[in-house]
């Protein structure tokens, strides 16, 4: 199947797609991203996606704000051409070229892809996932936290270390030992029928599926806090999951040799799954 491009709002194949050598994202890792699920050939959630990455460009102080209409048209334009009801799609932006002079128009570069059927396996659903605990620590004092940068270095070392342990995620603490979040996901703790999870100010990434999954846990009448925790916390728990797009609700079920609880899904993950699930099925019906 072809890869289809979506460069500055010109749809085009992923081979004849270029950027500058002199973007911004290229050398000096200024820009930011999204990566969002497509179901039914339409992005879940979409806007908010949009709306958090505007809102970090505002934050960051770009001089040029994407604009989320602009955006999601160039959306639109990579699903129509891919043909595929389930993708992963990337949404890049970056300041644009430093070679820009003052007489120019200031811009950025955008950049759509999709790539259809990547799925985590379904054992990962139903027996859990392993976790370790990163070396790493998230400090309030890097502008960046709680921005989805493409400066990304140290999250994709944490992950790999992780992964070459045979663990499938990274827990990050903050310098005082509180949990923030994992390497490329939210992190939720269930405690006595709780559903317990660090506060954006930890701080943390406001997840597109953390905010989801909150709101379903609402409406389930499944108690709600966002409060700081340690690893005890995590390692004490009934029930542990991480949340992203691409995962959704991942079930947690062992903290690197130590398992949590009876090292199962547990009924609270279980039920927020079948939740999102349903609200996939409502939001992104394809009618």
């Amino acid at each position: 199947m072809r890869e289809w491009v979506c460069l500055n709002g010109v749809l085009m194949p992923a081979d004849e797609a270029r950027v500058s050598v002199f973007d911004s994202g290229f050398m000096q890792g200024i820009g930011l991203f999204e990566t969002m699920r497509a179901y039914n050939g339409k992005v879940l959630r979409l806007d908010r996606h949009l709306d958090r990455l505007a809102n970090s460009a505002v934050v960051l102080g770009w001089t040029v704000t994407p604009d989320t209409e602009e955006l999601a048209d160039n959306v639109s334009q990579v699903l129509s051409a891919t043909r595929a009801l389930d993708a992963r799609v990337r949404l890049t932006v970056t300041t644009g070229s430093l070679h820009a002079t003052a007489s120019d128009v200031p811009g950025l570069t955008v950049v759509v892809t999709a790539s259809p059927g990547e799925k985590y396996p379904d054992e990962y659903y139903a027996k859990g996932v392993t976790v370790l605990v990163s070396n790493f620590r998230q400090s309030g004092a890097d502008p960046t936290v709680g921005h989805k940068t493409t400066s990304y270095f140290a999250r994709l070392a944490s992950l790999r270390a992780a992964h070459a342990q045979a663990a499938f995620e990274a827990l990050w603490l903050t310098p005082d030992g509180h949990l923030a979040e994992a390497a490329i996901s939210n992190v939720f703790v269930v405690h006595d029928q709780q559903l317990l999870t660090p506060p954006l100010d930890t701080p943390v990434l406001p997840g597109i599926t953390r905010a989801t999954v909150i709101e379903l846990a609402v409406a389930l009448d499944i108690p709600v806090r966002e409060t700081p925790l340690t690893l005890e916390d995590v390692r004490a728990a009934d029930e542990v999951f991480l949340t992203n797009s691409m995962m959704e609700v991942m079930p947690v079920v062992r903290v690197e040799r130590e398992p949590i609880s009876d090292e199962k899904p547990g009924d609270v993950t279980r039920e927020l799954a079948v939740a999102y699930g349903h609200l996939i099925d409502r939001e992104c019906s394809g009618e």
